[in-house]
């Protein structure tokens, strides 16, 4: 599982870079620099507004499959969609009230792609729900393919097909292509899913317990929440004091950096439910194996990665245009932050999983706080790198809270040299 998340994920990961550059070339640096602070803005919404039931159906459906449940799965399944529907609804509801009323103090060429975000949010959450909806069945191609290669493909070819027929290649023509690929890519999801979950389910009036659920998915919508939050923060701030130019080189070399980042979450995806059914059954001794193989599954091709990167940083930036070298010295700081993140492996499913979910959400709390007061301080000062040296600092925060954590509750070691000193030992 591991093995194919990874290499959906390696596949996914180029295919991002591809289009990012692509898109970058197409639209210019301001345009693409207004493009990516939007489609940031729908990513970090989109992780809020399915009140953490993304990730908590990871839980959920095992535990109603190991009771036998067949109601309260077939509620799980329908009442998790539908709720993260009509939340997302109500938050692009919002979002366009918020943009009308306060169109004034909105830098005008960035309101019309704010309005178009908004469209994208209800179906981007409903496909982030059925990916979880998936891993929980360990349904991986279903799981991970609409949204790291279907999407981001579906955008790119509309992006361009859109240009090729004499639309202007604008954020606001971005904007479209990005809702056509979103919706479109999980209506399909949806279809499939309808027709993979009639083999596994039975037949049971849905019953519907949104209080045991919320109880359980907040805490987690915390954790996703600050964790997308401490990631995407950065780019977001940048938008507030430099122009979309800048921004457009910030994103850059973040989306290189991605190139690293994409084996933590490959990992994180692929053993997730495996650490709950591990802690769930009482077996530590599989829970701890499965810790330490995650630590050296997720640390040692970062580092692998990480070291390339370095070396071909250059080139790969410029790739995206004239000007994005700029961004080279950025790549390299969020690097440093990136191997501390995974240096302890993916500790923060592991702390949600078993239970430790509201430790890990006030940990990504801290840690966005120092974030946002890193770069609040920073940016001004030094531009850019400000921001690319507040996000490094809080991720190597971040990751030693977590591994404390991991040590103190667990009673597991997650850091990857530490824990081969212990096996050792």
């Amino acid at each position: 599982m591991a093995l194919i998340v990874f290499a959906i994920r390696v596949f996914g990961a180029f295919l991002a870079y591809v289009s990012q550059v692509i898109l970058a070339r197409l639209m210019g640096g301001h345009e693409y620099g207004i493009f990516v602070v939007v489609w940031t803005l729908v990513v970090v919404f989109g992780i809020f507004a399915p009140f953490g039931f993304s990730s908590s159906v990871l839980r959920l459906i095992p535990e109603c499959r190991a009771r036998a449940d067949h109601a309260g799965l077939n509620g799980v399944l329908l009442g998790s969609r539908l709720f993260g529907l009509a939340s997302a609804t109500a938050i692009a509801l919002v979002g366009c009230v918020g943009i009308t009323v306060f169109s004034g103090l909105i830098t005008s060429y960035y309101v019309l792609p704010l309005y178009l975000g908004a469209v994208c949010l209800p179906l981007f959450t409903l496909g982030s729900i059925q990916d979880g909806i998936a891993r929980a069945h360990d349904w991986t191609f279903d799981a991970m393919l609409p949204t790291f290669v279907w999407r981001p493909l579906a955008i790119l070819v509309a992006m361009v097909l859109a240009v090729v027929l004499g639309a202007p290649a604008t954020a606001t023509t971005a904007g479209i292509a990005a809702i056509a690929a979103t919706w479109g890519v999980a209506a399909v999801q949806t279809l499939r899913l309808r027709r993979r979950l009639k083999g596994v389910t039975e037949k049971a009036p849905p019953a519907f317990d949104f209080r045991g659920w919320l109880a359980i998915s907040v805490p987690i919508l915390l954790v996703e929440g600050f964790f997308q939050l401490i990631t995407s923060a950065d780019v977001i701030m940048v938008s507030f004091f430099r122009p979309p130019d800048e921004v457009a080189v910030y994103f850059a070399a973040a989306r290189t950096l991605a190139l690293a980042h994409f084996v933590y979450f490959a990992v994180r995806s692929a053993t997730a439910h495996r650490y709950s059914r591990l802690y769930q059954a009482g077996d530590r001794d599989g829970l701890a194996a499965l810790v330490a193989d995650t630590a050296r599954w997720t640390f040692w091709p970062t580092l692998a990665i990480a070291l390339l990167l370095a070396l071909a940083g250059p080139l790969l930036l410029s790739l995206f245009g004239p000007g994005f070298m700029a961004g080279y010295p950025i790549l390299l700081v969020l690097l440093a932050g990136v191997l501390a993140r995974a240096s302890v492996g993916p500790v923060d499913a592991l702390l949600t999983m078993a239970g430790e979910q509201n430790r890990c959400a006030a940990i990504y709390a801290l840690t966005f706080a120092l974030n946002v007061g890193l770069n609040l301080a920073l940016i001004p000062l030094f531009g850019i790198m400000g921001a690319g040296l507040a996000t490094a600092s809080a991720m190597v925060f971040e990751a030693a809270a977590l591994y404390h954590q991991a040590q103190a509750r667990l009673d597991l070691h997650t850091f990857v040299w530490r824990r081969q000193a212990h096996e050792r030992a």
